[in-house]
């Protein structure tokens, strides 16, 4: 079979984000392809020096959403910088940009002067807030947002308490909502020829993402009800105990209760109008995930896998985190690459789930070093020789 290019092969992206929101989207844009330059300050990254590492600035936060980026170090507080920066600009396709707008704005880096300069330009700026509303220009971070958008009062325990999810569900929800925009902006430019600037505000982006199902009642004017899906908030809902672990299993349309009331004899169930159809249990979810708890806690985790796999009834087993590596699907699929490193040895990193039909596998570079192509990147800039080595000079520029 003759492979295209990756779909984004051809497409350069300017990536001046940090910690995991901007970076992870950028990191899903140079999966497919695209030539993507994270510009750091000199400093780094600060995820350069969170988690474990072999080397110096290159810690596993840093590796997990920074693969398959070229690094270029600009000190953009100083004047020589940021006019490299715009030099950077002129051959860009995308910038992504994670600098809130004021400070943005006092660089002299604002979307409106970009896009003068390149009109062909998209310029993503990813905010905790939107910038016509009271918390606009705030500072936020995961946790912020997960604790506004209501999902930390979603995530409370078994004593109640208000709790973050532990993962960084916004910053990684968002980023996906990052990259939609750079791919409808694309995708408007091939039509218009003309760049665009979206805005992609957290809290906005999660509240959005978290009332899908859990405005609820509220969806109607006057509402009927509280918000809230009921089936996602019971106790009840959870990796169920077996009689030796934990299994997961969720019946949901009547053919799946039928079957599993049918398979554990509980006929008195079948009959019971408050499970009649997915109305009637939705109302009674509490007693139905109970009935199903006692049941499973019958059996072992093995025969409810053979029993739910025999009845066509959506179930697996509950992996940890440190399981994953094994899971005989990933195994299968090739989820999982080595890439050995000069450096760093062998590592582990994950590959990118999209798959194209007629694009060759995408591939998986190891993140850079910090500053490892400035030279390389500027040169490509149109900047010759002595320029750049009077930027490195001047501490403007930094090459690893």
């Amino acid at each position: 079979m003759n492979h295209t290019a990756p779909p984004l092969a051809g497409i350069r992206v300017l990536d001046l984000t940090t910690v995991l929101l901007g970076p992870y989207a950028a990191q899903m844009l140079g999966d497919q392809g695209a030539d993507v330059i994270k510009i750091e300050a000199p400093e780094g990254d600060g995820t350069r020096t969170t988690g474990p590492a072999r080397e110096p600035g290159m810690a596993s936060a840093f590796i997990g959403a920074n693969r398959n980026k070229r690094s270029v170090v600009l000190d953009l507080k100083q004047g020589a910088a940021r006019e490299a920066f715009l030099h950077l600009v002129d051959g860009a396709d995308v910038l992504i940009c994670s600098i809130r707008a004021a400070k943005l704005a006092a660089l002299g880096l604002d979307p409106a002067r970009l896009r003068e300069r390149n009109p062909r330009l998209i310029v993503v700026t990813i905010q905790g807030f939107g910038t016509d509303g009271p918390y606009a220009g705030r500072p936020a971070y995961d946790d912020i947002v997960q604790g506004l958008c209501g999902l930390a009062s979603l995530g409370g325990g078994a004593d109640g308490a208000p709790r973050y999810l532990p993962t960084v569900i916004a910053d990684k929800t968002c980023a996906l909502f990052a990259t939609q925009a750079v791919l409808a902006a694309l995708v408007a430019r091939a039509t218009t020829g003309a760049g665009s600037h979206v805005d992609v505000p957290m809290l906005e982006c999660m509240v959005s993402f978290t009332l899908v199902e859990h405005l609820y009642g509220a969806q109607f004017s006057p509402p009927l009800g509280e918000p809230g899906y009921s089936r996602l908030l019971t106790k009840w809902r959870k990796p169920y105990a077996t009689l030796d672990g934990h299994v997961c299993v969720v019946p949901y349309n009547d053919l799946h209760w039928r079957r599993f009331f049918e398979e554990t004899g509980r006929h008195d169930l079948l009959r019971d109008p408050r499970f009649a159809d997915m109305a009637a249990r939705t109302r009674n979810i509490d007693a139905l995930y109970a009935e199903l708890a006692a049941c499973i806690a019958l059996r072992t985790s093995g025969e409810w896998l053979e029993v739910c796999e025999r009845l066509d009834i959506p179930a697996a087993p509950l992996r940890g985190l440190a399981d994953l590596q094994s899971d005989p699907h990933l195994v299968a699929t090739g989820f999982f690459r080595t890439v050995e490193d000069a450096r760093m040895g062998e590592l582990v990193m994950t590959a990118p789930p999209l798959r194209f039909a007629d694009a060759p596998s995408p591939a998986v570079r190891v993140p850079p070093r910090l500053g490892q192509h400035t030279r390389q990147v500027l040169r490509e800039a149109g900047l010759d020789a002595s320029a750049v080595d009077r930027l490195i000079g001047l501490g403007a520029a930094v090459q690893a």
